[in-house]
């Protein structure tokens, strides 16, 4: 009764934690494609080529999955081997899910069992694994833990059974011959019956099509070299096809090859043509509705389906078969997202830092000096002394008349001025992906001018004006970076020379493409200009005496001006989720990502 418990309770545990698939990806490196499915547990994988329909078939082993994973991968627009991924439950089994991977040709794969994570390995292009110093797997199979590589530059069979020496005989590209050594050397003699020598020395069994014993015969001298070489020879000496079945080979010309290929395409068609029809309306949201049209009809199947546009209702209604209506759900999806919409954000810092001083006599030192006047009986008539403190900062010194100096007058001027200045100016936009967007800001002054006509002055008043413009088109990048071209051009008002006069204008331009990622800040551009004037006159050589040199020279002028600009920007995505950027970036790991 225990016993019986045990093995009740041991159900119901397993039961409950049956392996379980929690994700199914596809992925991009180079010219490697890689199909990911990760699983809560270690589970059990096989995988088969089936050469004649140019497919992978990869069967996971009593394991669970949600039917959202199982929604086809169409893998087509990537620059690789892979065509479309679809997974399904195992027919004639329940706990079996089944991935078929078609491909453009017959390349390649490795299976790779990582710690909770099924990894298929597919090349891009016959030949990738070899250059990758790979080798080829020994078995179809893995089991949890277990890893496979590819050969080195050739195709190696798997065993030295007959079947596998076949099979490496089927594949394109390089091989390494392995096959028993014999030598031939004869003369016009049949193709048919030089297969049939081989097939008696290698002793596999062959099927020669009849447009065979048409072909030419063939003169051969080859000593002591694997038969399957030999065999693989004459194959390309007389454009034979084989197909392996087991251990039989089944030989045709490529004409007889080729015009059964068509035929198989013809059937096809005609099976194509049998298949019942569905509709289905396809709402567009955002994307242009004849834009649409004029992508989804090159996916439609040829003299069959039928697409119609709604401009009404913004929709499309397709046609087709359910196969092609899966397709083209999948392009809608893709296709028909939000446009982004990038808010540009500039901020412009212009700084200024003026520093004037003037030190020393304004008209000189003026004083009179009577050698032989009466200083007994003259009454100085007095000293004056002032100090002003606004604006001009002179102090003034005169007397009349003091014992034998008279008329004794200077102007001393001690002036030091400093300004700082700082203006921010911070455009703002928003505009939608390669779209232009333009903001412009004035400033408008007035300045007096004067007209003569017939003796007469008219005074008028003119205008003009300063400008703030930034001219932006930004470019979203797939990963989400923004690429912006940036015209950019800042006026501003100066002094005005006089009253009158207009003031001076100062202008800043700035031309860039640039590429930022998203929600960065850069600086585009930067301006730093200083400028130092010093002027000074006076008596030569007594104007650069030391302590009264002062007295010989006019006040010295110096002027420092700095100004100082700098530009930043700063793009935004400001729809990220809605167009699809959020989910890119989250799927995106080492390579490229197809979601599901």
């Amino acid at each position: 009764m225990k016993k019986g418990f045990f093995l009740f309770c041991l159900f119901i545990t397993s039961g409950i934690y049956a392996q379980e698939i929690t994700n199914v990806s596809f992925v991009q490196e180079g010219e490697v494609s890689k199909l990911v499915i990760e699983t809560d547990k270690d589970i059990f994988a096989e995988r088969f080529h089936v050469n004649e329909d140019k497919q992978i078939i990869l069967d996971l082993k009593d394991v669970k999955v949600s039917p959202k994973l199982l929604r086809g991968i169409d893998t087509s627009e990537f620059p690789g081997s892979t065509v479309f991924i679809s997974g399904y439950k195992k027919p004639g089994s329940t706990k079996d899910i089944r991935f078929a991977i078609q491909l453009r040709d017959n390349v390649r794969s490795i299976l790779e069992n990582k710690e909770k994570k099924i990894i298929l390995n597919i090349e891009n292009r016959f030949g990738v694994f070899s250059q990758n110093k790979l080798r080829n797997s020994e078995t179809t199979s893995l089991k949890p833990g277990a890893t496979a590589e590819d050969s080195i530059g050739l195709n190696i069979p798997k065993s030295n059974s007959l079947e596998d020496i076949l099979a490496n005989l089927t594949l394109s590209g390089p091989k390494k011959y392995i096959g028993k050594r014999i030598s031939i050397n004869v003369k016009e003699i049949p193709v048919p019956d030089l297969l049939n020598m081989i097939a008696d020395t290698s002793g596999f069994n062959i099927i020669i099509d009849q447009e065979i014993s048409k072909l030419p015969p063939l003169s051969l001298t080859l000593t002591n070299v694997p038969w399957d070489q030999a065999l693989d020879t004459i194959m390309g000496l007389s454009k034979l096809v084989a197909d392996k079945n087991a251990n039989i080979l089944i030989m045709k010309t490529l004409a007889e090859a080729s015009k059964e290929k068509e035929e198989e395409l013809k059937n096809e068609k005609l099976k194509q043509g049998l298949e019942p029809l569905v509709t289905r309306v396809f709402l567009i949201n955002y994307a242009a509705l004849i834009d649409m049209e004029r992508i989804v009809k090159d996916y439609l199947t040829p003299e069959r389906a039928r697409m119609q546009m709604d401009e009404r209702t913004n929709s499309l209604i397709v046609k087709d078969t359910v196969e092609s209506i899966e397709r083209i759900k999948k392009i809608i999806e893709t296709l028909d997202t939000q446009t982004p919409q990038i808010l540009i954000e500039s901020k412009i810092v212009e700084a200024n830092d003026n520093f004037q001083q003037n030190f020393g006599l304004q008209n000189g030192l003026t004083v009179g000096y009577d050698p032989i006047r009466d200083t007994s009986t003259a009454a100085p008539s007095g000293a004056g002394f002032s100090f002003n403190t606004a604006g001009t900062n002179v102090v003034l010194g005169s007397i009349a008349v003091y014992k034998r100096l008279a008329n004794l007058d200077f102007r001393l001027q001690l002036l030091e001025s400093e300004s700082k200045g700082r203006i921010i100016s911070t455009p703002r936009i928003v505009t939608q992906n390669k779209k232009q967007a333009v903001i412009t800001s004035t400033n408008q002054t007035s300045f007096r001018a004067a007209t003569v006509a017939v003796g007469a002055v008219t005074q008028t008043f003119n205008q003009i004006q300063a400008q703030l413009t930034l001219n932006v088109t930004p470019q979203v990048t797939n990963d989400g970076a923004i690429s912006m071209t940036i015209n950019l051009q800042k006026s501003s008002f100066g002094l005005r020379p006089s009253a009158d006069a207009p003031p001076n204008l100062n202008t800043r331009n700035l031309q860039t493409n640039v590429l930022v990622d998203n929600g960065s800040t850069i600086v585009i551009g930067g301006l730093y200009q200083t400028d130092s004037l010093e002027t000074v006159s006076g008596i030569p050589y007594l104007k650069d005496l030391p302590l009264v040199g002062w007295l010989f020279r006019t006040p010295k002028n110096l002027v420092l001006q700095k100004n100082e600009l700098i530009i930043f920007i700063t793009p935004r995505i400001i729809n990220q989720e809605e167009a699809g950027f959020v989910e890119r970036q989250a799927s995106k790991t080492d390579g490229q990502t197809a979601p599901l």
